[in-house]
């Protein structure tokens, strides 16, 4: 189960109850520390396997060859970034992608809306959280596009935008074409065994060489 803590008492005071807002929460954040803020309580992350690190390392590595070699101008960011999507929620993504507008709106330290596309690879701790608290919210503040990638059991699920909704598309796709970034795309075999792949070489076959 997840780890929910309270502020620590230097910074909330004497009711330890109290419900925190995003400002608190950001005030709190500190580097090297791994949270999120759901519905006013903070959730601790938990410390992750080699397989989630070696697949969350070649999705991002991979996005940001491909958006700085084609020139997008957006940004990658992973999880020491922190998202303000409302009041009381404050989510560090895995992976997150803000276009090249969105770039000019953000602050030195979070972003004030939700990105283009997230990206969380889940655990047997954070897939509750993942699939179904971060999912409602993303869904309700505007996220385009979440993958939620399995390291462990391989059943990577990906939802695009339809209206108010976030969709699930490509569900027996060998190869699964970014509804958020123009271009890009990824293939089942990949994101199975990362280690297996060379970046460059994937790029390669992105980009049609």
């Amino acid at each position: 189960m997840p780890t929910v803590v309270s502020l620590p008492k230097s910074k909330r005071g004497a009711d330890k109850d109290k419900l925190l807002t995003a400002d608190e929460f950001l005030d709190w954040l500190e580097e090297d520390v791994y949270a999120d803020l759901i519905d006013g309580k903070i959730v601790m992350h938990s410390p992750v396997n080699i397989r989630h690190a070696r697949l969350l390392s070649f999705v991002e590595r991979l996005m940001a060859f491909y958006n700085d070699q084609q020139k997008l101008g957006g940004i990658i960011l992973v999880e020491g970034w922190a998202v303000r999507l409302s009041p009381r929620r404050v989510f560090l993504p895995d992976i997150c992608f803000f276009t090249k507008e969105q770039t000019r709106e953000l602050r030195d330290t979070f972003a004030p809306f939700a990105p283009t596309l997230v990206v969380e690879a889940i655990s047997p701790s954070s897939r509750k959280r993942d699939a179904v608290l971060k999912f409602a919210a993303y869904e309700e503040h505007g996220v385009r596009e979440y993958w939620l990638l399995d390291p462990e059991n391989h059943q990577h699920r990906f939802f695009k935008r339809e209206g108010e909704l976030l969709v699930e598309f490509a569900q027996n796709e060998a190869v699964i074409e970014c509804q958020s970034i123009a271009g890009f795309h990824v293939e089942r075999a990949w994101l199975d065994a990362p280690q297996d792949f060379s970046v460059s070489e994937c790029f390669r076959q992105l980009i049609g060489g």
